[in-house]
């Protein structure tokens, strides 16, 4: 039988184990862990929450758990391997700007308490964004847009607008976004433009907003001298040795298989393999602030274990302690808003609900922070508890409308697990 509600089947989970358990003594804790986490993933994929997926959870530095499950799409012919890449959709902005502008935070080259537009100019006589901190921005407490969809600008009901995209490589058409397909030069300065004119709530609480993240990669270069993918890749992709996270891996070479995500109907006309899912990232060549990356398990784990470590990663210190602190914490709680500076946090009143309604697991601590991601990506580092869990998959496969990933809890079910048994 196939249970639909997730918080039944996990309660029935738990007693069918807690039941073998007490009839076979000599079960192991581990064995008990496995089979939860297979039950919980199995019943993902049975309900089409996602073709396939993977784990990966560390505990105190060391991986306890990494295991793939299923197959890249629905047809079952290339299963998940635990080396494959993922896009990781909004995970990009943890792990791309802003550990850059947690350098620049360092060196002194920005103030998080400064207008932004002290930095970005186009800003300083917009009269609802002039004074807009940088801390306001990436504590998503500014008030602004959650999202412009650029894509409908390039578009004339299901036809491309020949002035923005080509399928031709050319000279005013130089950023790629996918096979066959170029985006105008100038679009980027349309894309700032449009968002320099978007509208600002002026009641100032929490409203997450992605719009500044589009504009931080040309803010870093601005700030640094060099492009935002040579920063990110010099200064951490490196350091850590994770060669194997970055943008466009079509062109890379990589031996590692790359998952699909939406059939996409409407613009790209095809499977997205291999190429970023969100159109805003897309439409500026595949390197954007807001998503883009794409990654292993084990990249993600290193990245979030450097971050739990509070800068330090196997002995090199590439942040300050004192940073990773700042960004980490919560900013506004007067204001009912849970964010730090970039990362999210756990919902201020995490501790007291129940697993359907707790973001992530009730049990993680108000000292751990991750972010998730629209393609079906989740990362969380626990400071208190010494845990890191990386959760991938392809939820987005076939179309975006699937959503049981989230009806079914499966994220925090599988959270909570790990904190029944390593907490």
């Amino acid at each position: 039988m196939v249970f639909r509600n997730g918080i039944v089947y996990i309660i029935i989970l738990f007693g069918i184990l807690i039941n073998s358990y007490s009839q076979s003594p000599q079960i192991s804790s581990k064995n008990k862990l496995q089979s939860s986490v297979d039950s919980i993933i199995t019943n993902g994929i049975i309900n089409e929450a996602f073709p396939g997926a993977q784990l990966l959870v560390a505990k105190e530095g060391t991986i306890v758990f990494h295991k793939a499950y299923g197959y890249h799409t629905y047809d079952s012919l290339q299963p998940v391997k635990t080396n494959d890449l993922y896009d990781l959709a909004s995970l990009t902005k943890i792990l791309g700007p802003l550990p850059l502008l947690m350098k620049l935070y360092e060196e002194g080259k920005i103030d998080l308490d400064a207008p932004f537009s002290t930095y970005w100019k186009s800003w300083q006589r917009i009269k609802n964004k002039k004074d807009l901190t940088l801390r306001e921005i990436l504590a998503h407490q500014a008030g602004l847009t959650p999202y412009i969809v650029f894509l409908n600008e390039v578009m004339r009901k299901d036809e491309l607008k020949s002035r923005f995209l080509s399928n031709k490589l050319k000279g005013n058409f130089k950023k790629q976004a996918y096979e066959d397909l170029y985006v105008a030069n100038r679009f980027q300065h349309k894309m700032n433009r449009m968002i320099r004119r978007s509208e600002v709530d002026d009641l100032k609480e929490y409203k997450y907003s992605g719009l500044a993240f589009l504009l931080f990669p040309e803010l870093i270069e601005k700030l640094t001298g060099h492009s935002y993918s040579y920063e990110l890749t010099k200064e951490f992709i490196f350091p850590l040795d994770i060669p194997s996270l970055g943008f466009l891996p079509q062109k890379k070479g990589f031996p590692n298989a790359l998952v699909p995500t939406e059939y996409d109907h409407r613009y790209r006309k095809a499977l997205v393999h291999g190429w970023v899912h969100d159109e805003n990232a897309s439409l500026l060549g595949g390197i954007s602030g807001n998503a883009g990356l794409f990654g292993t398990a084990h990249d993600l784990y290193r990245f979030m274990q450097f971050y739990q470590n509070y800068g330090v990663l196997e002995g090199h210190r590439l942040l300050k302690e004192e940073t990773v602190r700042e960004f980490t914490s919560i900013q506004y709680p007067e204001n009912e808003n849970r964010r730090g500076l970039g990362f999210d946090k756990p919902l201020l009143d995490n501790v007291d609900r129940s697993l359907e309604d707790a973001y992530p697991a009730p049990s993680a601590s108000p000292e751990s922070f991750g972010h998730s991601g629209f393609t079906g990506t989740f990362v969380w580092a626990d400071p208190k508890y010494q845990l890191v869990f990386i959760f991938l998959s392809n939820r987005v496969h076939p179309f975006r409308t699937h959503r049981n990933l989230y009806d079914l809890h499966i994220r925090t079910s599988l959270h909570e697990v790990f904190y029944t048994f390593y907490r």
